[in-house]
């Protein structure tokens, strides 16, 4: 992934550095599980060294990254010791244990931060509980909502997310040192339960030389599905920020930042068309997960490197785009006065379906009643005339309570209670 889209928490994980070093855990693990390796091997093991760079400089003879990372490994270690490291294992043994572990790391980071997510969300959902705001439908203003019930539906969908992340990278959390074809031949799943447990890492059941990758695919998925939640949650606040709404802006550091290079004005709702546009990648690299799942027989490498792009982008780029959604979601600028004038844009039509409810219980059919309550509410928008003027100046409305069906409280009448089922998923 590019600098300017990875943070150094993620970044550091998946540094050629650190994949080697995973892989010299799982080398390590092994042998100091093995019975043959004396005290003295498993301490010039331990203290066996390597850098990426003579790794790679032996890639170019062995053209294996594995067999190269083992000769330098084991020539660090001596011929004495050197010889157990690798022993019995295959490749994958190795790549798949060590991905495993990689995949933990990251998790560690990123669902911690996803929950951290749903609190903040759900900070602006009870700090904003009875805040009246237009509720929209097809990007038209429907019925008046608050925007602490707003917030608490990204809250709740946020809460989701981190839920499946965490149970995605848990099952990932799975290795496998099963040998060639996965018979365990060199081998024996004992020693597999032992080096897994020494990792703390789940074992694959059957691992057919390598862990099945739909392991991966529903880590991507999870992965994908986080940031389709993201998106939605910007694309929300997109629109708020639009000039002709104004109701809600992102956080701009006035007299630092600047919203446009030519045009001063400007506070362009940067950061959440960023999140918009990751989202989309995201996507894609969940697709490749699921073309990664059907490999040739036993195993084949076709997914290997599809995988070595998008696993650690995927992880790098959630773990961005959720830490610029949570600086949004902690630092929103919201307008309650704003919110309050856009109520005002129709002239009360948007009370058009209390006003129906309320012609209906004075005996009307509902056929009557929505004719009434539709003509009336068009002619309000239409002619820029309050609702509540045209209900009462009509003889068809003379039996209603004009105050009730215009009491606005009635939209946040349950909104404490909507709002109050976070406190079972997100404690306040």
């Amino acid at each position: 992934m590019i600098t300017r889209y990875t943070r150094p928490e993620l970044g550091d994980l998946w540094t050629d550095h650190a994949k080697l070093e995973a892989w010299r855990r799982v080398e390590v693990a092994a042998c100091e599980e093995m019975d043959g390796p004396s005290e003295a091997d498993l301490e010039a093991i331990r203290a066996a060294t390597f850098t990426v760079e003579a790794v790679l400089e032996r890639e170019k003879i062995t053209d294996h990254d594995v067999a190269a990372f083992v000769d330098v490994l084991s020539a660090s270690a001596g011929e004495q010791a050197g010889r157990w490291i690798h022993f019995g294992l295959t490749s994958s043994d190795v790549l798949d244990t060590a991905l495993a572990l990689q995949l933990q790391s990251a998790g560690q980071v990123i669902v911690p931060q996803a929950w951290t997510l749903a609190e903040a969300l759900a900070a602006q959902a009870r700090a904003h509980v009875q805040t009246l705001c237009v509720g929209r439908t097809h990007g038209v203003h429907a019925e008046p909502t608050t925007f602490g019930i707003k917030m608490a539906g990204y809250a709740m969908e946020a809460a989701r997310n981190a839920d499946r992340l965490e149970r995605a990278f848990a099952q990932v959390a799975t290795g496998a040192l099963s040998g060639a074809v996965g018979t365990y031949a060199a081998t024996s799943p004992e020693f597999e339960r032992k080096v897994l447990a020494r990792l703390g890492l789940n074992g694959e059941p059957v691992s057919t030389q390598v862990v099945p990758r739909d392991r991966h695919a529903e880590l991507l998925q999870a992965i994908a599905l986080a940031g389709a939640g993201l998106e939605r949650f910007a694309t929300e606040i997109r629109h708020l920020q639009r000039t002709e709404v104004r109701e809600v802006e992102e956080p701009f550091r006035s007299g630092q930042q600047k919203g446009s290079s030519a045009m001063p004005h400007k506070r362009n709702p940067i950061n959440t068309e960023r999140i918009t546009g990751l989202a989309r990648v995201l996507r894609g690299y969940a697709q490749t997960g699921l073309e990664n799942v059907a490999l040739w027989h036993e195993r084949d490498i076709s997914h290997s490197g599809a995988e070595r792009v998008v696993l650690p982008d995927a992880t790098i780029l959630l773990h961005y785009a959720t830490h610029v959604a949570l600086r949004i979601a902690k630092g929103m600028v919201v307008h309650p006065d704003r919110m309050a004038e856009n109520l005002e844009l129709t002239h009360g039509a948007l009370f058009s379906q209390r006003l129906l409810l309320a012609l209906v219980r004075s005996g009307l059919s509902r056929d009557d009643a929505y004719r009434i309550a539709q003509e009336l509410a068009q002619r309000a928008w239409d002619e820029r005339i309050a609702l509540r003027t045209l209900v009462e100046a009509d003889e068809r409305c003379a039996a209603l309570d004009v105050d009730d069906v215009f009491d606005a409280s009635h939209y946040a009448r349950h909104a404490a209670e909507i709002v109050g089922r976070l406190d079972d998923v997100i404690p306040a």
